[in-house]
């Protein structure tokens, strides 16, 4: 079904699903640069948090767009962001350059299943350009993290913010393009 047949409360849901997405990380970011610098135990809790919230967020747009069974990537995408949480906070005791790896490993499998979900949706909505982009992205900062954790530099929560923020930025483009082509169909 190309982007002028798919429904448009699927369309309007996804359009919010995404500003959800976009608004929550830019509240991370923001945390992240403020109390988590600031305070290194809230700093933890929030790296643990952002895999976590990704975990809980395919969820429910997993159930919210046919079920588990239906969302293959979404699913798998949960289970992984699921593992990162619990490997982010195994991962504290090892320090910063262990956490960096964690997220490098979760950012590229996140990245090429949330590419994944992109096409599939393409062929249903339309308007997933900026999600597929963020997928590609995505995995290419994992392999950066990745080279980074294994460098002299002690990485922080602000090594990771930055990520985050251009995730944000990809769901609000998304969310805004929906909405464009919601307008353009209507």
């Amino acid at each position: 079904m190309n982007q002028d047949l798919a429904p448009s409360s699927s369309a309007d849901a996804l359009m919010r699903y995404y500003v959800v997405r976009a608004g929550v990380a830019a509240a991370w970011v923001a945390a992240a640069f403020t109390v988590g610098t600031a305070n290194p135990a809230v700093g933890d809790v929030l790296l643990v948090l952002y895999p976590a919230w990704d975990a809980l967020a395919n969820a429910r747009d997993a159930q919210a767009s046919g079920g588990f069974r239906a969302n293959p990537s979404q699913t798998l995408n949960l289970v992984v962001s699921a593992v990162t949480a619990l490997a982010v906070l195994l991962a504290l005791r090892g320090g910063m350059h262990a956490v960096l790896a964690v997220f490098g490993v979760w950012a590229v499998l996140a990245g090429l299943l949330q590419l994944a979900t992109g096409v599939r949706r393409w062929r249903s909505y339309g308007a997933q350009w900026a999600m597929v982009l963020s997928g590609a992205q995505s995995a290419l900062a994992g392999a950066f993290f990745l080279k980074q954790a294994t460098g002299p530099a002690t990485p922080s929560i602000t090594t990771i913010a930055p990520y985050a923020a251009f995730g944000a930025f990809y769901f609000l483009v998304s969310a805004i393009w929906l909405a464009v082509k919601a307008r353009q169909r209507g």
